[in-house]
């Protein structure tokens, strides 16, 4: 299955809603660069959820990793919600998970940012 992205907005926060792998090719491509395009909107509070990526490999963690990094250097915030077991494993494995701020819910990664500024 392809990866899906759909992107919504909740109280201001940029809601990017992932379905399907997330692997090398045009799902980890388009991934980074839905979060440019959302970025270069001025976009500056993000939750990719990751409930339903059925699976994410080296590339796919390297995705996170970009658009993390791109999202730090444009000043805005990056986090995590919804994670499976295995990708909340594959974070502890690769150390990644002390690296993003990761929320078991949209909603709580969305109050996590406190009131809108």
């Amino acid at each position: 299955m392809a990866l899906q992205i759909v992107e919504k907005d909740l109280s201001g926060v940029a809601i990017i809603g992932l379905a399907g792998r997330l692997i090398l090719g045009d799902e980890s491509n388009n991934l980074r660069n839905k979060i440019k395009d959302l970025l270069g909107m001025g976009k500056r509070r993000l939750v990719l959820d990751v409930g339903e990526v059925t699976y994410i490999d080296s590339a796919g963690l390297g995705a996170l990793v970009a658009c993390f990094i791109s999202a730090e250097s444009h000043g805005a915030n990056l986090k995590l919600a919804n994670l499976t077991n295995k990708i909340r494993e594959q974070l502890s494995i690769t150390k990644l998970v002390t690296v993003f701020d990761v929320y078991d819910s949209v909603e709580k990664a969305v109050g996590s940012f406190g009131p809108r500024a």
